[in-house]
């Protein structure tokens, strides 16, 4: 019977007793085709576990073979394992051995221990998201690092800089960026003014929303606000025309053709958002100090002269200054952020949303987590 199968290109497994040993003798066609023979004839092998000290799996004689019946012999394999006694698989051809040891590649999933409830699953939930936060870093720094290392060979062969492409993402992320900075930096301006005078004008201190306006726009608030949707527009942008240029295979055929994909794609990007990230947060604090005064006049009363000696009284150049620091920094971390996240891009469109979804939420964790280290080194050296 199992003669005459092999002769049809059906599937056979055949036992051969050899003294203290056990060879399965696998012939004929061992596809998909076959599905539900494979699984009756594994099935059955498969009790044969323990009976024999040691077993040979023979497919010398099968004649084809694809994904589903290599994973059949090698789950095979893997039940006649016992003991530390393991089952071999013999007469692999050229042709089939390859992807006999992609499949071997592939580890069983465990199952799923953890209980559903109680303080264990949380805990566990907790230390699995912290984990993955150290990768996150360890590639982040890895970005950085380079990151610096290209723009050191930029620096020794200034003729690789690619200049053309920094001054289109300038474009991008700059010039196409200043309508809607300024209007939202605008309205920020004049709601923190309208809800300053609100509450000062309580206690007959209306003209001191001026000092809140301008120390918080020019410190905080300005530099902040164009950082976020910095992160939430060129950011995501950057991650999701990264991811598809990894889908498309565009990033490995210019490896292939001898280019880093880091001095090629990654440099340029970077050096455009350092430049566009300071050019925005001085328009956006001007919008948003615009906006105060607008709303300080109409709605508060306080003239505009007025308004402009009081502000010029209570600001000084290192208000300014610290907001212009901070611009270029965040730049950087949302850059590294945008480019990790896009380089990290497997190859469906699930991916790339989950990635550009991730980009833009990690841009902006880490814009404000440096706008605190900052807040905490100004005023450590009394700025």
């Amino acid at each position: 019977m199992a003669q005459q199968l092999a002769l049809d290109g059906g599937p056979t497994l055949e036992r051969i007793a050899r003294g203290d040993g056990l060879a399965l003798c696998a012939a004929g066609s061992w596809t998909a085709k076959f599905a539900p023979m494979l699984e009756r004839i594994v099935a059955d092998a498969e009790q044969l576990t323990g009976t024999r000290p040691n077993i040979f799996i023979d497919v010398s004689e099968v004649v084809r073979l694809d994904t589903f019946g290599a994973w059949l012999i090698e789950r095979l394999r893997r039940n006649l394992t016992q003991d530390g006694v393991e089952a071999k698989i013999a007469g692999l051809s050229a042709d089939y051995a390859s992807l006999v040891d992609e499949v071997r590649q592939v580890e069983p999933s465990a199952p799923d221990s953890s209980p559903g409830g109680g303080l264990r699953a949380p805990i566990e939930k907790l230390g699995r998201t912290m984990y993955t936060f150290g990768d996150d870093i360890v590639a982040l720094i890895s970005m950085f690092g380079a990151v610096l290392a290209a723009v050191i060979r930029t620096i020794l062969h200034p003729s690789t800089f690619r200049l053309t492409s920094t001054v289109h993402h300038l474009e991008q992320v700059c010039w196409r960026a200043v309508p809607i900075v300024v209007l939202i930096t605008f309205l920020i301006g004049a709601i923190i003014a309208q809800q300053g005078i609100f509450h000062f004008r309580r206690f007959g201190a209306d003209v001191f929303v001026v000092d809140m306006l301008g120390v918080l726009v020019l410190r905080e608030i300005g530099v902040l606000l164009v950082a976020i949707m910095v992160a939430g527009r060129s950011g995501s942008a950057y991650t999701a025309e990264l991811g598809s240029m990894k889908m498309r295979e565009e990033i490995d055929a210019l490896r292939t053709m001898g280019f880093n994909p880091i001095d090629v794609l990654i440099v340029p990007r970077l050096v455009a958002l350092l430049l566009a990230m300071p050019i925005l947060t001085f328009l956006g604090a001007m919008a948003a100090l615009y906006g105060g005064g607008l709303v300080a006049w109409l709605y508060g009363g306080v003239d505009p002269e007025a308004f402009l000696l009081r502000l010029r009284d209570a600001i000084s150049i290192n208000h300014f200054t610290v907001g212009m620091i901070k611009a270029p920094v965040m730049a950087l971390v949302i850059g590294i952020v945008a480019c990790v996240e896009g380089l990290a891009v497997k190859g469906s469109a699930e991916s790339l949303g989950q990635h550009t979804t991730a980009s833009v939420v990690k841009g902006i964790f880490f814009v404000i987590v440096m706008d605190g280290v900052f807040a905490i080194f100004f005023a450590s050296i009394g700025i």
